[in-house]
């Protein structure tokens, strides 16, 4: 190869180079600068690495590539890298009640990033707010006589949430069922059970039969904005007091899938109104479509 060939090659190389950067940070550039500064133990911390990561375009390194085993896992966290940054740039910095266009700008965040419509307000009712703290619940006894030896289904939940313990007054909405006869819908919606503040939503006192019969088991998504997990829970318990600092409480299964810790710990949470005349979303954790 001749030295004049050899500075083409280079010379093309360069350009093309140059080019996939510039293509690259001028459409993701926000993001990719939010993800080398939060994820870097994702990625090798070179260019090609943050290439794999959004999937956009071909490494131009042939040395960097992923088997087809590891794929999956680098889509997941691609998916989830962008929706937190998303989220981002919209949450204020403080833990606050959400304006008018924050709410709209994250319901449509959400609503496509998981592929159903969320919304903070649903038939006219909206709770007080649907950005705050989160704490940590007790289990409810589904049944009279339900007890935390016969609430577990596995020896696996048994070991991971046995220390929540059991709540000793009942949901809202008392029991979920007469007897121990449940049906699958009667155990999720313990399961992923959340308590909101009702009380606080405008005019509750004056119109309670109305809104106890709206809140009663209504779906909300509710998401960690820090990490991109996110449950399809059901209200089914009021509460916490304003006191305490928390604006709503997640059963133990909710916190721990999305790694919330109650106590001094305690961390945000969106929790916005799921659009679901038919009621054919499950409750539980939700992937990013």
């Amino acid at each position: 190869m001749t030295q004049s060939h050899y500075s083409h090659l280079r010379d093309r190389w360069r350009a093309r180079h140059q080019d996939i950067q510039r293509k690259l940070w001028s459409k993701h550039g926000e993001s990719l600068g939010w993800l080398s500064n939060n994820y870097k133990q994702l990625v090798s911390g070179s260019l090609g690495g943050l290439m794999l990561l959004t999937g956009q375009v071909s490494s131009p390194f042939p040395s960097l590539s992923i088997t087809r085993a590891q794929a999956p896992l680098v889509q997941k966290v691609d998916k989830k890298v962008f929706l937190i940054s998303d989220l981002a740039k919209v949450l204020p910095e403080n833990v606050r009640s959400l304006d008018v266009v924050e709410e709209r700008k994250i319901s449509d965040i959400l609503s496509k990033a998981y592929g159903i419509k969320v919304v903070p307000e649903l038939e006219g009712k909206r709770l007080n707010r649907s950005y705050g703290f989160i704490g940590a619940e007790q289990h409810l006894a589904r049944y009279p006589g339900d007890t935390l030896s016969t609430h577990f289904d596995s020896q696996e939940d048994r070991k991971s949430y046995w220390q929540s313990g059991m709540a000793q007054g009942l949901g809202a909405w008392g029991y979920f069922a007469s007897n121990s006869s449940l049906t699958w819908l009667d155990k999720d919606r313990e399961k992923y059970y959340i308590a909101v503040q009702t009380f606080l939503s405008k005019d509750f006192n004056s119109r309670f039969a109305e809104y106890r019969d709206f809140y009663k088991y209504r779906k909300m998504l509710v998401v960690n904005p820090n990490n991109g997990r996110a449950v399809v829970a059901d209200i089914a318990d009021a509460g916490p007091g304003e006191s305490t600092g928390k604006h709503l409480g997640g059963s133990p299964e909710i916190m721990h899938y999305l790694e919330r810790v109650d106590g001094f710990l305690k961390g945000p949470v969106l929790y916005f109104f799921i659009y679901d005349p038919d009621d054919k979303i499950k409750l539980g954790p939700i992937e990013i479509k």
